[in-house]
């Protein structure tokens, strides 16, 4: 009977180590990649026509987000992926430009009342590491260096794929000489750049047999969008069809993958972007590189992805390595309706190409609106969430519908590293962190949120709290929409639920001062068209 009982014993065991159960007990290394400028549904497995299979890969074995929020913004959602505070709370309530001491929330740079996800970390024994962009105040003395980064390659902000003007890199808060240092490789490209000093910084951190956090920070798919002409070629015609299209077939597949329910319908169309059907051939055949280049862009970026993932597996860390993978706001509408297309070669160096509104809607499929705004194309990220240690296996490939945002991302590291937020830190009090733990969630328990999410970005607002969002742009009145029912915001339910209204504004206005929120008074984006006014038109009305 005893042999029995250890045979049990033993088998049992064996399956709790195959599953991966008895890793996870151990601290698990933790990467975190953020893609700058990726729309929703702009990486296959969120609906992409354009190949991810490595991205797609860590999906079909972990979990992804259908509600995952950022802040509308680069500088933002930085500042709050790092600090797990609101980005006015930390400081970089709008860009890195500093308004003086009398505006607490708009200093352009993480103040002393935060802590970031390398200190905190770092207190819990792990090895930190950055590589990417960075854009929370390099230019006023606020570095990775002296944020909790043990090492870094780091670029003040983006903007570039190539050594040219736009580029600047530190190593470890030493410039290099982006043409000629003997650290970094002749004719590098910006996305391989990051991955391969990432693996640099995680050998260093197995050398030292310490767990490792690496923020991996990518300038990808941010304009000016440039990639390698063999790779731009396999996408050139493939674009003729039209951004209408291809949302149309976006959708379709977003559809059929399950990402999105059969009762949620497609946003209208801005009807400031022009119809396909009324461009030139010259005009079709111009937007049409555009978007092959994009798509280069990203399926690099997936490629680099790929020698991440070959790597830790080399490494033999990939099984107890958390990866978090993740879009600072929606896809780019900037600077408007027709893009840039500049330079000799487009989309090699020295060129300049913003892919424009008509493919920055498309990227933002199913929701309405894009980076800078407040109503779901603006906020709404993909988010896929790798540990083979910890994730369940029969949880892998399913969505996780609960929703989540930015400021959890902290809370979630803080939990997963046993580490401890402090209260002080360098003589500094420490401000108490906004989001929750995301872990339940890995093996689909419920999170338990509390609080409802909050935004301002340029004077665009929103609150959801629970299912109900309020939202409006800086020129609308306040919306009202269910998103269980409603995610891509048809329906505006404010005049019959004014109560709720009533209580969600009550709630959005104690948060704005709470955070020390301001006014925006600067010229409306050229993108903009009034959601309110929009609906009054047929063919809005023809979706209800």
């Amino acid at each position: 009977m005893r042999q029995l009982r250890h045979k049990i014993i033993g088998t049992i065991l064996i399956s709790l180590f195959l599953s991966g159960w008895l890793t996870a007990q151990e601290k698990p290394n933790i990467i975190v990649i953020l893609a700058d400028d990726l729309g929703y549904s702009d990486i296959g497995c969120y609906g992409s026509e354009i190949p991810t299979p490595n991205l797609d890969a860590l999906a079909k074995n972990g979990i992804r987000f259908t509600q995952f929020y950022n802040t509308a913004r680069c500088c933002p959602s930085r500042a709050t992926l790092l600090t797990g505070l609101y980005s006015h709370q930390a400081g970089v309530g709008h860009m890195v430009q500093d308004q003086g001491s009398d505006h607490e929330a708009y200093r352009g740079q993480l103040n002393n009342r935060s802590v970031t996800i390398a200190e905190v970390l770092k207190s819990a024994g792990y090895f930190t590491a950055m590589t990417g962009k960075w854009h929370v105040g390099f230019e006023h003395g606020v570095t990775p260096v002296n944020r909790g980064f043990d090492r870094s390659l780091a670029a003040p902000a983006g903007g570039f794929y190539h050594a040219d003007k736009r580029s600047r890199l530190f190593l470890d808060g030493r410039e290099l000489d982006v043409n000629n240092a003997p650290e970094i490789p002749k004719n590098w490209y910006s996305t391989d750049l990051w991955t391969d000093y990432g693996l640099k910084f995680i050998d260093e951190a197995l050398t030292e047999k310490k767990p490792f956090l690496l923020y991996l920070a990518h300038n990808a798919p941010h304009f000016p969008v440039q990639a390698p002409e063999e790779e731009i070629a396999q996408f050139r015609g493939k674009y003729l069809q039209g951004w209408d299209k291809l949302r149309e077939a976006r959708y379709k597949k977003q559809l059929a993958l399950g990402l999105i329910d059969s009762s949620l319908k497609l946003a209208p169309d801005n009807p400031i972007i022009y119809k396909w059907d009324t461009l030139s051939d010259a005009k079709k055949k111009q937007y049409d590189d555009m978007m092959a280049i994009y798509a280069a862009v990203i399926n690099h970026l997936d490629k680099s992805i790929g020698v991440l993932v070959d790597g830790l597996k080399k490494r033999g860390v990939f099984e107890n390595t958390v990866i978090l993978f993740v879009s600072d706001n929606g896809g780019n509408a900037e600077p408007g309706i027709d893009g840039r297309y500049e330079g000799d070669q487009p989309g090699q160096v020295f060129s300049n190409v913003f892919i424009g509104q008509g493919w920055a809607q498309a990227a933002c499929t199913p929701f309405w609106m894009y980076k800078h705004h407040t109503h779901e194309g603006g906020i709404s990220s993909p988010a896929i969430v790798s540990w083979p240690a910890g994730i369940p296996r029969k949880r892998n490939g399913t969505f996780e519908k609960q929703p989540a945002h930015l400021i959890d991302i902290l809370p979630t590291l803080v939990d997963l590293s046993k580490a401890t937020y402090p209260t002080e830190y360098k003589g500094n009090k420490i401000q108490a962190t906004e989001g929750i733990s995301l872990k339940p969630a890995f093996i689909g328990k419920p999170t338990n949120r509390k609080n409802p999410i909050f935004w301002e970005h340029e004077g665009n607002r929103a609150i959801r709290d629970g299912k109900w969002k309020l939202v409006a742009e800086r020129s609308e009145k306040w919306q009202l929409y269910d998103l269980e029912a409603d995610r891509t915001e048809l329906h505006d339910l404010s005049v019959q639920y004014p109560t709720i209204v009533a209580d969600l504004e009550v709630k959005y206005k104690e948060w704005y001062k709470r955070v020390h929120a301001e006014p925006f008074d600067k010229p409306l984006n050229k993108w903009f068209y009034d959601y309110n006014k929009l609906k009054a038109d047929s063919q809005f009305s023809q979706l209800k």
